[in-house]
């Protein structure tokens, strides 16, 4: 058709789905019903038949697949299906099915879902074809695609209706391959080190192991208000006391805040932790887990990353939170020793401190965020941070303002936050105290106390190293995706109605 399926009135669409709801009515009435198959016997997927056409040439396959292309010729026709793995063409004539057969076929929509039994030949064009001796209707599709020169380019609807998108835009597919794969090779990696992959509860009684808003539902039998987790660390850290010396898990975390094309409500990402190491043993494995994806994916380190070159060559910068802000702006906390003249200075720099972070950390943390997070496109870690911004890390011994904190910057966004865990139960209980004073003063993202943690602490964790990594945005970072939209298969997205 010529017309842009996106373009058409709801009443053009609904007479076009007549037109093949009136088709598939003939089909069942004659007693031809594609919804009733129910399997087909397919032998070979349309990459591997190009792959290795001297193989196949000649040779009888079964292969099935969408109609994406038709060419009615009278007497013969041409179709191109797309299966998982690609197109292939089809030559079909009435010669070889029959005239019923042939009739039948040439009724057949863009978007329906074909089985073709014949054989592997070479066109005069040099196009591998299948040699159709039997077609079969194995699904009817009931509305038109979108046109293929105009596409479905409309990102919105792209990601309200992505199996359209796949069908359509068949590369997308691969940055979800890719995604798989990633995943897979951070498995790999955690795995040869001797950690465990495990699984911890999504709905907890207490939102905790992060500075978030959570979604709040309610169980029934229980009568209880229950969080969607917003971090997996609270339990992992709970198997670390239980006596587990490495774990890990990968798995959808939500929270309730802001949208943009870094953020979705529920996004993935990777715990992991391991007893008797530290932050900087976590550096260490950060580093080796980025530099090993890029070889593995890209087949080197230095790659372009949405206009910018990134390098991943191992032995990254490393600079502490206060630097990081004195070489952005010139202000030096180290010098600024009381929360007053810190105030004083973001409010002379025209930034706002929010109520209740009056302190010399959070504006330490402000002036990051204004001055030096957009800056880091080369992967820096940036450590020592605030105690008030790091509720779950260790103190340093130097300043226990501060704490054995880092978080991993690249392209000018955060990938990873991992800490020396806090494993002194008095500290924890005193800093959760501080938590609940906050969310009692407004601060809705602030923690919550969890007697429960505080009671595993107690029988003692061993000294451990821990980190998260955001899944999407290794995923975006590898695969050159602008948005956070682009590597998730359903972003969140509102209703139209």
């Amino acid at each position: 058709m010529d017309e842009n399926i996106n373009e058409l009135s709801e009443q053009e669409i609904n007479k076009l789905m007549q037109v093949r709801m009136d088709k598939l009515k003939e089909l069942q009435e004659s007693g031809k019903n594609p919804f009733e198959i129910t399997e087909y016997d397919r032998t070979e997927y349309a990459k591997q038949i190009k792959d290795e056409y001297d193989k196949y040439e000649e040779k009888d396959v079964s292969v099935a697949g969408r109609i994406m292309a038709k060419r009615i010729m009278g007497k013969a026709s041409f179709c191109t299906i797309q299966d998982s793995t690609g197109r292939i063409q089809s030559y079909v004539s009435i010669n070889d099915l029959g005239e019923e057969s042939y009739k039948l076929f040439k009724t057949y929509d863009i978007g329906d879902i074909i089985g073709i039994k014949g054989f592997v030949f070479k066109t005069r064009t040099e196009e591998i074809s299948i040699h159709a001796k039997e077609v079969v209707l194995l699904s009817k599709s009931l509305r038109d695609l979108p046109e293929k020169f105009h596409g479905l380019k409309d990102m919105d609807l792209r990601y309200r209706q992505r199996y359209v998108d796949l069908i359509i835009n068949p590369e997308v597919k691969k940055t979800f391959e890719m995604r798989t794969q990633i995943i897979k090779e951070i498995r790999n990696i955690l795995d040869s080190k001797g950690y465990l992959e495990v699984e911890t509860p999504i709905l907890n009684t207490i939102s905790g192991g992060a500075t978030a808003r959570p979604f709040i539902t309610h169980h029934n039998t229980l009568d209880l208000d229950m969080y969607l987790r917003i971090a997996t660390e609270l339990n992992l850290k709970r198997l670390i006391v239980g006596g587990f010396d490495k774990v890990y898990e990968i798995g959808r975390i939500f929270r309730n805040e802001g949208m943009d094309i870094r953020h979705n409500p529920e996004f993935t990402s990777i715990e992991f932790y391991s007893a008797y190491e530290n932050y900087e043993d976590m550096m260490k494995l950060t580093e080796e887990i980025f530099s090993c994806l890029a070889m593995k994916i890209k087949g080197t380190y230095k790659f372009n990353y949405q206009g910018q070159e990134i390098d991943l060559t191992p032995g990254w910068k490393k600079i502490t939170m206060i630097d990081s802000v004195k070489e952005a702006c010139g202000i030096d906390f180290n010098e600024i020793q009381t929360d007053e003249e810190a105030v004083k200075i973001a409010r002379e720099k025209g930034i706002e401190v929010p109520s209740g972070k009056e302190t010399r950390g959070n504006v330490i943390a402000l002036f990051f965020d204004e001055y030096v997070e957009k800056t880091l496109i080369q992967p820096t870690f940036i450590y020592n941070y605030p105690i008030e911004v790091s509720p779950l890390a260790k103190k340093c011994k130097e300043d226990e303002r501060l704490t054995q904190r880092f978080e991993i910057f690249i392209g000018g966004r955060e990938y990873g936050n991992a800490f020396s865990e806090l494993n002194d139960p008095i500290d924890q209980y005193e800093r959760f105290k501080k938590e609940v004073e906050a969310k009692a003063n407004g601060d809705d993202e602030a923690g919550m106390m969890d007697e429960d943690f505080i009671n595993a602490l107690e029988y003692g964790m061993p000294p451990t190293g821990g980190e998260g990594i955001g899944i999407d945005r290794l995923v975006m970072l590898f695969t050159d995706a602008p948005s956070i939209r682009d590597v998730l298969f359903f972003p969140t997205m509102k209703p139209l109605t």
